[in-house]
């Protein structure tokens, strides 16, 4: 007798739930595809124990006849594809007609739905892949499905679930995924009877990105606008047809950073992901913006045409590979950098006022609690990343004024207007009046510009903070700047330009500087010593493993070139294989204005801290330093006023 044999469907599903339902969110998801596939316009989630006990998907779709309701559970049963060229070209989210027959078979599955085109609906009933009965029910048009006990017969696979914090953390987070990506659609979480989201149809996705997360988020972020890019066609006789890819969402300023990547949110065509490609090219349009080790907050959304992105490689459908996955990785990369660059968003200190203590059995706003859960999370699968760190000491607060400089605080150009003829322009800012309910401050007219760096180059320089920081006065607000990232973003710019055209600035060393290199470090220097010498270095080899550095950048002391020499070098050890020669160079400036730059503990007159202002104005994107710093706070004069209890 043979020992190969065809498996029975119960254990084939098992085996392809393995694959499908590997939590209850992965229950969740399959289920809120299908009832978005079905046009519904009302989503009702309702879970208990994390998943583990109940969940229960309601929708208001097309539903489903009787006869298919049986069919649903057979495998690859599917209304979705009805032919091998229908994979080219998917459109819906759900297709491989695997979900339901490998959810039922792990599960006390129920499935009550009714099509509008009959008068009863049909109730399916189904505990570990056998069908308990099947019988027609009086049914409002849509479906009910109801999964309780998940993994009750494969005790191994129920094992592995996390708490039910954690559970629930990966089901509320899928809420709010699909929330954003469907704004009109009416999306509705409760767990154990408590309402964690509930958002009605909305517009527009800024109007749901504040239904879900609130006003102070969406005030963080930097709306995209719509960003299409085209490309031509030339392969497969498809000459002179174009493809068009369109981007639109929100991303972060540099200064929100994430520890992980809990806040990153990508679709593609409607449907969630997670892409290397696209985390790939997010993390590079922040390249230094912010710190390699923090992440932004993004909601992308990327459409193009069907054919060209395949949604076919993983059975839980969450990765895909596109057909021109460079040309997307740019698209994507260059459009959130050019939005950024343009819209120059300015830091804020924050201002907040000590957070009141829900009450008992109160529920926390849907962001608050989605944030306890992925803090819990975290202390459960990386605990050593969650140590207490001690207090840093603040040191005593002290203001130097620059000599020959009597400076006056003010808001503006103009100060506060004691009535509006002696207010500025509506054209230089946006006019809001400001209420006397607070004493004598008079009611008048203040200027609110929006909140970017263009305003830089109205500021005026008040004094330092510890020889390190420069106070400064401007019509939105108080500014404090960081001088040392502050200079070295000016520095690397100018780095930057200066090797593009081929003539960065270089000062002669009176007596070479010898430097010793150990044989990989040898190796490196072979590799970059052309890129050395575009980067204002005259550099040449002085017997076995030694260099002689004859000249150096213009702005890098003496002291400071052996330091940038190894620094370059151990860059081209790390990155010289993995990253372009363009990065490379980014690298080396970085490096060199980093050397270059003021430092901290220095003082300033008025005139350099002026220079200071005015040449990071100047900057392209005087947001942050290479290594993702932020170089400049702003406390708003909506903040000040607050704090003091004037509006």
């Amino acid at each position: 007798m043979g020992r190969i044999r065809v498996l029975s469907d119960i254990v084939a599903n098992k085996i392809a739930a393995g694959e499908v339902v590997e939590r209850p969110a992965s229950v969740v998801k399959e289920l809120l595809e299908n009832s978005l596939d079905a046009g519904a316009t009302h989503l009702r989630i309702e879970a208990e124990a994390g998943g583990r006990r109940l969940i229960r998907i309601t929708d208001d779709g097309c539903g489903m006849l009787r006869d298919d309701a049986l069919l649903a559970f057979e495998r690859h049963a599917t209304s979705k594809l009805s032919d091998v060229k229908d994979l080219l070209t998917i459109s819906t989210l759900g297709f491989r007609g695997e979900a339901l027959p490998s959810i039922a078979s792990v599960s006390r599955l129920t499935l009550e739905t009714r099509s509008p085109d009959e008068s009863t609906g049909s109730l399916v009933e189904i505990s570990g892949g056998k069908i308990l009965r099947c019988e027609e029910a009086s049914l409002a048009s849509g479906t009910i499905l109801t999964v309780r006990d998940l993994f009750f017969n494969v005790p191994a696979r129920k094992k592995f679930l996390r708490s039910e914090q954690t559970e629930l953390a990966h089901i509320a987070s899928l809420a709010t995924h699909y929330s954003l990506a469907y704004p009109d659609k009416a999306v509705e979480l409760r767990h154990n009877n408590n309402e964690l989201l509930n958002v009605s149809p909305v517009s527009s996705l800024r109007e749901r990105v504040f239904q879900v997360f609130g006003s102070q988020v969406l005030e963080e972020l930097v709306d995209l606008g719509v960003q299409q890019r085209a490309i031509a066609l030339d392969d497969d006789g498809e000459e002179g047809r174009t493809r068009t890819f369109t981007l639109k969402g929100f991303v972060s300023r540099p200064q929100v950073q994430k520890s992980n990547r809990n806040s990153i949110f990508l679709f593609v065509n409607g449907r969630l992901i997670k892409d290397r490609l696209l985390l790939h090219a997010l993390s590079a349009a922040y390249h230094s913006l912010i710190p390699h080790n923090a992440y932004p907050f993004a909601l992308l959304f990327i459409d193009c045409s069907y054919e060209e992105v395949d949604v076919n490689v993983h059975p839980s459908k969450t990765e895909v590979r596109f057909r021109r996955g460079s040309f997307v990785h740019d698209f994507v990369r260059d459009a959130i950098r050019n939005v950024l660059m343009e819209s120059r968003p300015v830091p804020t200190l924050p201002v907040s006022a000590p957070p009141a203590s829900p009450q008992r059995g109160a529920e926390l706003p849907f962001s608050e609690f989605t944030q306890q859960i992925e803090n819990h999370q975290l202390r459960q699968d990386h605990p050593d990343s969650v140590a207490e760190h001690p207090p840093v000491p603040i040191p005593e607060f002290t203001l130097r004024q620059p000599a020959s400089h009597n400076p006056r605080l003010d808001f503006g150009a103009h100060g506060l207007a004691l009535d509006p003829a002696a207010a500025p322009t509506a054209a230089s800012g946006r006019l809001r009046r400001i209420p006397d309910t607070h004493g004598p401050l008079p009611s008048g007219v203040m200027m609110e510009p929006s909140a970017s760096l263009e305003v830089l180059r109205d500021l005026r320089p008040m004094g330092q903070l510890h020889d390190s920081f420069i106070v400064a006065a401007g019509p939105d607000g108080l500014w404090i700047i960081d001088q040392h990232v502050a200079h070295e973003r000016i520095l690397f710019e100018k780095v930057l330009s200066q090797m593009a055209a081929g003539s960065v600035d270089r000062q002669s060393l009176l007596m070479p500087i010898l430097i010793e290199l150990n044989p990989a470090q040898q190796v490196e220097y072979s590799r970059v010593a052309s890129e050395l010498s575009g980067a204002g270095f005259e550099v040449e080899p002085f017997g076995p493993r030694t260099i002689a550095v004859k000249a150096a950048p213009a702005d890098v002391g003496i002291a400071e070139v052996e330091r940038v020499i190894f620094e370059i070098l151990e860059i081209a050890e790390q990155e010289m294989r993995q990253t372009s020669l363009e990065e490379i160079r980014r690298q080396m400036a970085a490096s060199i204005a980093c050397r270059a730059a003021i430092k901290i503990n220095n003082p300033l007159d008025a005139h350099k801290m002026q220079w200071m202002i005015n040449a990071l104005a100047a900057c392209q994107f005087p947001m942050s330093c290479p290594h993702g710093r932020p170089i400049a706070l702003r406390y708003g004069t909506r903040e000040i006023l607050k704090s003091f209890h004037r509006i």
